[in-house]
């Protein structure tokens, strides 16, 4: 009888024994993976956050570009200066040319709509990229400020009181020439505001991309 208690209790202790070592290997699997996809998703955002980052950058150039246009427009209008000719050519080939941004944040997105953003275990990494991403908001809010502009004040005066006839005969072509000046001035307003907005862009992806790079192996 103790024989067979014996030999049961160690085929039980078996069996237990190898559910445990299954259950191990199992945890440890997981983890693997976790981890692994983990790296993939970081190496994936710093990506997103390099494009975003030249693309900001890009746009600083460019603003900067359209401000200084604009100081050499403005005070011609509204003026009897000889050479307001001047105004067509940065009108349209530089301020009227809209500067756009389009966060790329796919990989973000993925992880927030699959429930994988679980996966970013510690939490200042985790408040990094939300503070990141949240911070986009405020970005695109400057960027859209100037698109209103451009679509209810500076393309209505374009259809009330630009002369493209006369434009292509080499003429100025503009008239009402304050309410166009009072336009440009609000269109200053709203590229310095981008250009800030686009600064701090720059300089929120340096941040978060250097947080990565000490978890990215």
């Amino acid at each position: 009888m103790k024989k067979q208690f014996r030999y049961a209790f160690g085929e039980i202790l078996i069996v237990i024994v190898g559910i445990s070592i299954a259950f191990s290997m199992n945890k440890c699997a997981d983890h693997s993976k976790d981890t692994k996809q983990r790296q993939q998703y970081l190496s994936s955002l710093k990506r997103d956050l390099e494009v975003d980052k030249q693309n900001l950058a890009a746009n600083v150039i460019a603003i900067e570009e359209k401000l200084q246009g604009l100081n050499e427009i403005m005070p011609l209008l509204n003026t009897d200066a000889p050479n307001k000719q001047r105004i067509f050519p940065v009108l349209f080939r530089k301020v009227a040319v809209l500067t756009n941004f389009t966060p790329k944040d796919i990989t973000y997105q993925t992880m927030i709509n699959s429930g994988d953003f679980k996966l970013i275990n510690d939490f200042d990494v985790k408040t990094a990229i939300e503070t990141h991403y949240s911070g986009y908001k405020t970005i695109l809010k400057d960027y859209e400020r100037q698109e209103i502009i451009h679509k209810e004040y500076f393309g209505p005066y374009l259809i009330d009181y630009a002369d493209f006839d006369a434009m292509r005969r080499g003429e100025l072509g503009l008239s009402n020439e304050k309410r166009l000046k009072n336009i440009l001035q609000s269109m200053s307003g709203a590229f310095s505001y981008k250009k800030m907005a686009s600064e701090r862009g720059v300089i929120s992806c340096d941040s978060l991309i250097g947080v990565l790079d000490s978890f990215i192996k």
